[in-house]
């Protein structure tokens, strides 16, 4: 065997490990919905995705110094001029780095094509989103029994009875939700669903939850009326009258930063407004 052959090839096999998993990472559910719903692709989670992806990276970088290091002439090669001197900006180089940053650039400031991949990467994310359910809030999973139960309005006694009844191991009240959920081989989300309130418990008067959704700045407002059965002209209507300028294909991001608002403060003022 040649080490020069092995690192080359070994570059090339850990490109296209970088390939597959990015290619996952890019449509796996955000964290908040991968962690809740205990998401798993071919009996992975999305941190082990993440793991083996990292690992695949630094291999490749290793490997690709190596295969650089081995071949160095020929890569000097491409930096010489008809002369056959080296110069390190020859209009090949050139062309590389101007590709490499109009990428970059491109990316930033949100223009097509670039602005397409992150959109439909996000949409996809979304739909994911819709299918597993998001958290009451970011990482519910990582709260204990008792923070959580406190944090969401619950009774935690009656929660405990509810997750006795209902079949879910637990030692006590400080354990989290992913460690019940680990423990009764089931996700978070599944551990919720059995101690949580009714839904008119949990929602105000006008049908919205009294504490939004984990990944609220990302949804259209027209999304949210529509999941919540309001009627978004009267929403946005109501809100340019207390001086909140929104449309119903803006997310609660795009308002917020417009209004100098948070995702969190816009959602509050859509409560008090349609009351």
């Amino acid at each position: 065997m040649k080490i020069r052959k092995i690192t080359s090839l070994t570059a090339l096999v850990s490109f296209l490990l970088l390939i597959t998993t990015s290619f996952i990472l890019y449509v796996v559910p955000a964290g908040r919905v991968a962690y809740w719903a205990n998401w798993k692709l071919l009996a992975l989670t999305k941190e082990h995705w993440t793991d083996v992806h990292i690992n695949l990276g630094f291999l490749f970088l290793i490997s690709i110094g190596l295969h650089i290091y081995y071949n160095w002439k020929p890569i000097v090669s491409y930096l010489k001029n008809k002369t056959r001197q080296v110069k390190v900006f020859t209009p090949d180089f050139n062309a590389a780095v101007i590709i490499s940053i109009a990428v970059v650039i491109g990316t930033l400031v949100g223009v097509p094509p670039f602005s397409t991949v992150i959109g439909i990467g996000a949409s996809i994310k979304q739909t994911a989103a819709d299918k597993y359910g998001e958290p009451p809030y970011g990482h519910a999973e990582m709260s204990n029994l008792k923070s959580f139960a406190t944090r969401m309005g619950m009774d935690l006694g009656e929660s405990m009875n509810k997750l006795k009844a209902g079949g879910i191991k637990f030692d006590n009240d400080m354990q989290t939700l992913s460690q019940i959920a680990e423990q009764n081989d089931i996700s978070p989300q599944q551990v919720y669903l059995v101690m949580a309130p009714s839904e008119e418990a949990a929602t105000v008067s006008n049908g919205l939850p009294a504490e939004p959704k984990a990944g609220l700045g990302n949804r259209l407002l027209s999304d949210i009326c529509e999941e919540y059965a309001l009627d978004v002209t009267l929403v946005v209507s109501t809100l340019e009258k207390n001086n909140i300028k929104a449309s119903s294909d803006m997310t609660m991001k795009t308002i917020a930063a417009d209004n100098g608002m948070s995702p969190h403060d816009v959602y509050d003022a859509i409560k008090v407004a349609m009351r």
